[in-house]
């Protein structure tokens, strides 16, 4: 397996890659501190299997270089490792398609479990950032009429099927794994999230992985014990 680390702090990447060759004896590791050499790298290993990447170092701009990079190499799954630590930075991130995002602040026991669900084909989000933006107090005030909001959502409103895909969602599942735990086709899963979507009236991915994870995710922590 190939991994790209993108970092411009040689720290960060040596640190990433002794918990990565702890989880995966067979891996293969290449290091780039800009995005020139990363997008270098990228352009000569085309079979690179995932890329970590900092948000910010030199020739690569936050959410303008996660959408450069995601446009030029969409085949390579990302996941971003960052000091940002709000859930803007989290949900942007989902919204340009990566598949995990590690705030640089986890503890080593997150860090190994997160690229331990990466490595092995599932995503990971950081659920408490995620779920702390459900905490923070409104700035505006509460409109007249009542409006959606996500405790509010009735999931009766979902078949079945519909429940068990987003609920699997919640708990990091790929569409890839989801489809594998179903038996179902990749293209069959997208169109149960669509559905579900639809009804929850949830218009992006983003708001989608925020809601599923606020929903199922508890359950699956209680789970996994």
């Amino acid at each position: 397996m190939k991994v790209l680390i993108a970092d411009d702090h040689w720290v960060v990447r040596q640190s990433l890659k002794q918990v990565m060759r702890r989880l995966h004896q067979s891996l293969e590791t290449f290091e780039a501190e800009t995005f020139d050499e990363a997008e270098a790298l990228l352009r000569e290993h085309s079979d690179i299997d995932l890329m970590l990447v900092d948000l910010v170092m030199p020739g690569f701009d936050e959410f303008s270089g996660l959408r450069r990079l995601r446009s030029t190499f969409p085949d390579v799954p990302v996941v971003v490792v960052s000091v940002h630590e709000d859930v803007d930075h989290v949900l942007k991130s989902l919204e340009q398609g990566v598949i995990g995002y590690i705030p640089k602040s986890s503890g080593g026991l997150e860090i190994e479990r997160a690229l331990e669900r990466v490595l092995a084909g599932e995503v990971s989000f950081p659920r408490k950032i995620i779920e702390r933006s459900n905490a923070q107090p409104s700035a505006k005030p509460a409109p007249a009429e009542p409006t959606l909001q996500e405790p509010e959502r009735d999931l009766d409103v979902l078949t079945a099927r519909e429940r068990d895909v987003f609920g699997l969602l919640g708990r990091g599942y790929s569409v890839k794994r989801i489809a594998e735990e179903f038996d179902l086709s990749s293209q069959t899963v997208r169109v149960h999230l669509g559905n579900a979507m639809r009804k929850l009236n949830i218009r992006d991915r983003s708001t989608a992985v925020h809601y599923a994870i606020s929903r199922f995710g508890e359950a699956a922590t209680s789970e996994r014990g």
